[in-house]
Parts: structure tokens; sequence; C-alpha cells
């Protein structure tokens, strides 16, 4: 096990701040708070207009409210933090905070919730509303507030997407579905398009949201924000770094191994130097003193599962998936792609990123153990029948490689896969692509919590799929016997030299090639051999 840090035990403890996205709280009820003012401060001096993308539960909210406190002028809550000397407290801007967290289903009820937060803002700094039209109300507002206060106002925009991500939901037809997304779409382009046209008045602005719609569909008359979701300089902006685990959170760490809390929730990359966590797994963590899919389990991915096997896209396919910046953020109504959808809702991050070209190519991953294990449970969900997943215990496939019983690993998968009754293969359109079966397995193994990686194509071939435990490595090779024109699954592995990268950091290496038949619908031939 890891040591804990040394001083976790003498070290007070304090509020953990779960759940609590409002600065001002975590500051006066002496919670936990990991100081991001040092990026706040390189933000505002940076620039005026700002649009960050993060997943949810990822700290935009606090990161919002943090910018408000700050431009409201109220010095006590930022003592002790980095950008106290460096903040000029003697000036108070009006600030317009927008938060479209709440559910909106169409754009009469986004249009009535909007209309209440301009009533309340407008209350609360004494001002009148006479509008109803909300581009309307929002440009009087702006321009209001700077001629009351004398300071131009900061602009701030919480979920700013939401509205169009919960209309995509709003019913099982997706055409009705497509329709209130591109209704709310809209309605909010006209309210946005308002920011712009009081630059004059507009001291600064930050919009926030999960998905980065293209500047086409909704920012078209925003095309002056500076979009730092991949800036390198703020890429801990939101998340915990294994620096703030090891400061701020150390009398947490207590009976905890590190590299498991590292395994579990760290992992996700936006081009900083470091990786992050996710906050709310690791204060979840620390509340509950277990391991497991806290964040994943906030928010059901069935839309993400559904739109994964329309396209025949598995498990298998995601680790070591390749994009460029403009697939990153293709996300609009009518043109999702694979890549965005996983990418901005926090189920693959960057592991690599290199120049072809004039281009820059992305490489992505699973970021941790828990949205690899339990993104491929969904999957697998979706591709064998409840009746089949009961009759697999999750853990059986690590216990059977662990002891490395590869007789009982493959009575394993010949029970597995004979309980699945044959209209379930027809009716899986992954079956049409890569694999149904290569599919399964692969979400089979990752669903169990197993390191399981993908192998980049090489002028060799690719490996179809490498499981790390311990020690030990095992190769896998997949193949049907109708369709092994160049030889069995376990030659293929020996021929191509796969063994060779895990020489070094492998005790034993286990080649196994596994064959299926589509007449039977089961494994054909099981081959296990050393390297």
């Amino acid at each position: 096990m890891t040591p804990a840090n040394p001083n976790a035990k003498s070290a007070p403890k304090r509020k953990l701040p779960l759940g609590i996205q409002n600065f001002r709280e975590i500051r006066e009820e002496g919670c936990y708070y990991v100081d991001k003012t040092e990026h706040v401060r390189r933000l505002v001096e940076g620039g005026k207009y700002f649009f960050l993308s993060r997943p949810r539960r990822f700290g935009k909210s606090l990161l919002v409210d943090t910018l408000k406190e700050l431009f409201e002028g109220n010095e006590s809550l930022f003592r002790g933090l980095h950008i106290h000397p460096h903040w000029d407290w003697s000036v108070r801007h009006p600030v317009l905070r927008l938060d479209f967290s709440g559910g909106f289903k169409t754009a009469a009820e986004l249009h009535a919730n909007l209309m209440d937060q301009f009533a309340d803002i407008e209350e609360q700094a004494g001002l009148t509303g006479d509008s109803d039209s909300a581009s309307v109300r929002f440009r009087r507002l702006i321009r209001a507030l700077h001629r009351k206060t004398g300071q131009r106002v900061v602009v701030l925009v919480d979920e700013y997407d939401k509205p169009i991500l919960d209309a995509l939901h709003t019913s099982a037809d997706a055409n009705e579905s497509r329709a209130s997304a591109r209704a709310n779409r809209d309605y909010l382009h006209g309210v946005y398009s308002v920011i712009k046209a009081c630059d004059a008045d507009i001291e600064f602005n930050l919009l926030t949201g999960v998905s980065r719609f293209t500047k086409v569909s909704i920012f078209s008359a925003l095309n002056n924000l500076t979009d730092i979701t991949l800036d390198p300089e703020f890429g801990t902006i939101c998340g915990y770094t294994e620096s703030d685990l090891g400061t701020t959170f150390a009398p947490e760490l207590s009976g905890l191994d590190r590299q498991t809390v590292r395994d579990w929730y760290n992992g996700y990359s936006w081009l900083g130097n470091e990786s992050v966590y996710n906050p709310y797994d690791v204060l979840l963590l620390f509340r509950q003193r277990r391991f497991g899919a806290h964040w994943f389990e906030t928010g059901t991915p069935t839309f993400l599962v559904n739109v994964l096997i329309e396209r025949g896209i598995s498990g298998l396919h995601l680790d070591g998936m390749q994009s460029t910046d403009d697939l990153l953020a293709a996300f609009d109504i009518d043109d999702i792609s694979t890549e965005a959808l996983l990418f901005q809702g926090g189920y693959l991050t960057i592991a690599d990123v290199r120049e072809e070209h004039d281009e820059l190519v992305y490489q992505l991953s699973y970021p941790n153990r828990e949205v690899r294990q339990s993104l491929n449970r969904s999957l697998l969900r979706a591709l064998v029948p409840e009746r089949t997943r009961r009759s697999a215990p999750v853990g059986g496939v690590r216990e059977l490689l662990a002891t490395n019983d590869f007789s009982g690993l493959e009575a394993s998968l010949r029970a597995f896969f004979a309980s699945i009754p044959f209209e379930w293969h027809t009716r899986n359109e992954i079956a049409n692509y890569e694999g149904y079966y290569a599919s399964v397995c692969y979400s089979h193994f990752a669903g169990a919590g197993l390191n399981v990686a993908v192998e980049e194509s090489s002028s060799r071939g690719r490996l179809d799929m490498a499981v790390v435990l311990g020690r030990n490595a095992y190769l896998f090779e997949f193949k049907t016997v109708e369709e092994a024109a160049d030889g069995s699954a376990l030659a293929q592995l020996r021929g191509r030299g796969y063994a060779e990268k895990y020489r070094a950091s492998s005790e034993s290496i286990h080649l196994i090639g596994v064959e299926f038949s589509r007449k039977t619908r089961n494994v054909a031939a099981f081959d296990v051999a050393r390297a």
C-alpha cells in the first residue's frame, strides 16, 4: 500500500464541500478549498470574452461563483488566496449571472425561466424591466446596470448549453427531440448575441458548459469568444491535481492507497502539464471511504450508449480513438461527432497529441478505471441480455486471469456466449462491423475492472486487446473461423511480435487466441501459449 501523507493524521480536518457550488459558503463555513484564483487572475488579465467546456460536476459553477464574488469586490472571502494582493478591491463591478442548470423541455419554459432571472436581477439592483423580448430586456438590463453603477458589467453564463442538451432527451421520437433542441438553440442564439452588441458596457464575460457547439449553430454572433477549453494554461482550472490531494486534502488520505485513488479517478487532460481528478469523485470517496463509480452513476449515459450502438462503435474502438480539433468541437444537434460526444462528456480524454500535416491529431483514451469499467458495463447491458449478464459474475474473469486458469477462462467464455439467444446476435447493429464477439469480450473484461488496452495500429497489424494484471500481460487476438484466411489467432499473435512491447515490464506474457464460429455463435478455438 502506498503510504499516506505523513502529516495527514496531525492536520485538522475540514468540512467536505460536496455538492456546494457557492464560493461564499465554502469560505465562510471553513470547507476545504483548492485555490484556483491564480488561474482566475490569468484569465481576467488575459482578455475579456471567454468560453470554457468541462464535463458535468467538474467545478464549473464554483468557478463562475468565484468570479462573481471577485468582481463584486468581496475581499474578505479571498484573504489568504493567491489573488488577494493582486486585486484592486476598491472597484466593484455589477455582475449579471445567468444560470441554465435547470431542466427546460421547451422554448416557452426556457423563456419563462430567463425572464424570472432577469426580474430577480432587476429587483436586486432597483431596476424595472418593461419588455417581453428576452434579448431586448437583456440588452437594456446590461446598459442600465452600467449607467447606474458607473462600472461596466460582468456577464457570467453558467451551463449555457443545458437547455439544448436537455431538449435532446425530451421524447422517444428523435425528430421531435431534435426539433425541441433546435427551438431552444435558436432562442439562446438571440439572447447570446446581445453580449457582443453590448461590448462597450461589458467588463468581462465567461460562458461555461459541457458541449462546444459549433460556432455556426449558436455562436455566429459571438465570434469574439476565446475558447480556453484546450488552452494548456488553463488545463487545471477545474479539477484537482495530484498536488492538491497531497496538500489541501492531506487529512483525508489516511488509510487510502494513493495509487488506487489515481487509478480510479485521475487521468483527465485538457493539454495542461498535469492530469486532474474529478472533484465529485474525490469528495465522495473521502466521505464514504470506498471506491466506486460515484461520478458515472450520477448521470445515466443512455443516449450515449444508444448512439454508440447505432453507429457500430464498441468499447473495443474507444481506447486509442484518434481525432482532430474540428471533430472534438463538432457538436451540433444534427451533427454530433462520436469523438465530441465522448470527449466533451468526460468519457474519453486526451492521452497524446501530435502534429500531422499542420494539423493537431489527438489520441483519446479512457481517463481512469471508473469510466472504463462503468461505460463498458453500460455497453455490455446493450450487447447481451440481462440473463446472460447474471450468469457471469463481474469479477469472474479477473480471478481466472489472476490464477492463470485458462481452462476456466475458456469454459467461462463458452458458457457466457452460449447463454446469449440467437435473436440477440442479429438485433445488434455492432455485429455488422468489427465483430460482435470481440466487442462483447472487451466490454466483459473492462467491465470487470481489468486494465484493458487496445494497441495502436502499426505496419505489422493491430493487437485486439491487452490486459495487464500485476506483472503479467495477457495479449488477445479475436477471429472468426470462417474468415481466418491468414492463419489462426494464436499464429497471428506469434507472427506479428506483439509481445515485444511487454517484455521489459512483465514477468510473464501469455498469448491467447480466441476464435469464434458464426454457425455455432460460440467459441470454436481457445489457444494459449507463453511468449
